[in-house]
C-alpha cells in the first residue's frame, strides 16, 4: 500500500523574512547597537509588502533581538545571559501562576543553586566582594521597616553571592529564579523579629565567606532557605 502523500505547508511570507533577519543577526553581519535597514528598503530587498516586513520585524522583537522605538530604525539588541532569561521570562511567570507544584519545583531548584554558589563565593571571594555583600547586608537592616526595601535588599544578598562566581550566566541564572520567587514573597517575613534572624543569618553566611569556611557557607544557607521557603506561597487570587 502506498504511502500518503506529505503535505506540504506554506510559510508566511513574515515567517520566511524573519529567517533571513534572524540570519543577518547570527550571522554577524548585524552587531549589537546596529540599525537594522529600513522597511523601504527590506520591502525592496524581499519584493514583499511592508505588513510582512513589519510583522517579521515585530517578531524579532518579541524573541528580544531588535529594540523598536517609534520614529527609528529597529535596532539589534545586545545578547548576553541575562537576554537569555529574558525571553522565558512570561513563559516561566505563567508557569508559575498555573501550578503550585512549580513553585514547590522552583524552591528546590534554588536551594541547590544557591549551597553550590555560596561554595563557589566562599572558595573566590576578595575583599571587595566580601564588602560589597556587607554593604548590602547594611541597607537591608536600615531598611528593615520597610516591606519592599527589605526584601530587594534580600534578594541583591543572594545576587551578589552568585557574582561572586565570576560566571555571567550564574548571576543571571539567580536574578532569573529570584524574580520569579518574588511574586509569591508573603508579608509573613515581616513577623516580630522575623526580619531580624535574616539579618543574623546573612551575617554569619557573610562571615563564613570572609573566612573561605566553604562548608559552613554551605549549612548555613541551606538553614537560611529552609527556613525562609515557606516565605514564598502560591495564593489563589
Amino acid at each position: 500500500m502506498a504511502n500518503p502523500p506529505e503535505a506540504i505547508v506554506r510559510r508566511k511570507l513574515s515567517d520566511e523574512i524573519f529567517d533571513r533577519l534572524k540570519a543577518l543577526i547570527t550571522s554577524g553581519e548585524l552587531g549589537p547597537g546596529d540599525a537594522m535597514p529600513s522597511e523601504r528598503e527590506l520591502m525592496e530587498r524581499f519584493g514583499v509588502g511592508r505588513p510582512a516586513i513589519r510583522e517579521a520585524l515585530q517578531a524579532l522583537a518579541n524573541n528580544r533581538l531588535v529594540t523598536i522605538s517609534h520614529g527609528e530604525r529597529a535596532r539589534v539588541r545586545e545578547v548576553n545571559a541575562r537576554s537569555i532569561f529574558e525571553q522565558v521570562d512570561l513563559t516561566a511567570k505563567m508557569l508559575l501562576s498555573t501550578s503550585p507544584t512549580s513553585l514547590e519545583h522552583l524552591k528546590q531548584a534554588r536551594r541547590l543553586f544557591e549551597r553550590a554558589m555560596v561554595r563557589e563565593a566562599a572558595a573566590r571571594a576578595t575583599e571587595d566582594d566580601v564588602a560589597r555583600l556587607a554593604a548590602v547586608l547594611d541597607e537591608q537592616t536600615r531598611g528593615a521597616a520597610d516591606p519592599q526595601t527589605f526584601i530587594s535588599a534580600d534578594m541583591r544578598f543572594h545576587r551578589e553571592i552568585a557574582a561572586i562566581s565570576r560566571n555571567p550566566l550564574f548571576e543571571a541564572v539567580s536574578e532569573a529564579m529570584l524574580g520569579w520567587l518574588r511574586k509569591y514573597h508573603t508579608e509573613v517575613l515581616l513577623w516580630r523579629g522575623k526580619e531580624n534572624l535574616t539579618l543574623v543569618e546573612h551575617g554569619q553566611i557573610i562571615r563564613h565567606i570572609a573566612a573561605n569556611e566553604a562548608d559552613d557557607a554551605e549549612e548555613m544557607m541551606a538553614r537560611h532557605l529552609d527556613r525562609s521557603s515557606s516565605l514564598y506561597t502560591h495564593t489563589q487570587s
